[in-house]
């Protein structure tokens, strides 16, 4: 493919090229061993990190309070659509598994703030 001398942008829209509909970008400060372990599990699981992150959050917020989105067949809570291929319960075990990491993470911290 060969580039053109020109190209015509006016009916191009601005923003992102995936659609995020139900998402709000925002702009976060996070710990880096949280970032770390976040990515460690997603290159595990083979999601992004910030979906790591979201799930995880998702988790905690949600799930505690009732307002997951149902469970499914498998006794397992239902997220709505997922990527092709990946099923609720890839989902559960990926949020689990963070969970664990969350657990060691908050672990080390407390550690770290100790005299």
């Amino acid at each position: 493919m060969t580039m053109k001398d020109e190209y015509d942008f006016s009916n191009a829209k601005r923003g992102p090229v995936a659609s995020s509909k139900g998402k709000t970008r925002i702009t976060i400060m996070l710990d880096d061993a949280v970032i770390e372990a976040a990515r460690a599990v997603a290159e595990n699981e083979g999601f992004g990190y910030q979906t790591v992150i979201n799930n995880t959050l998702r988790q905690a917020l949600l799930t505690d309070r009732g307002h997951t989105s149902g469970a499914d067949a498998n006794g397992g809570t239902t997220f709505g659509h997922l990527k092709k291929g990946v099923t609720a319960m890839d989902l559960n075990n990926l949020e689990r598994k963070l969970a664990d990491a969350l657990s060691e993470i908050r672990r080390v911290m407390e550690l770290d703030v100790r005299p």
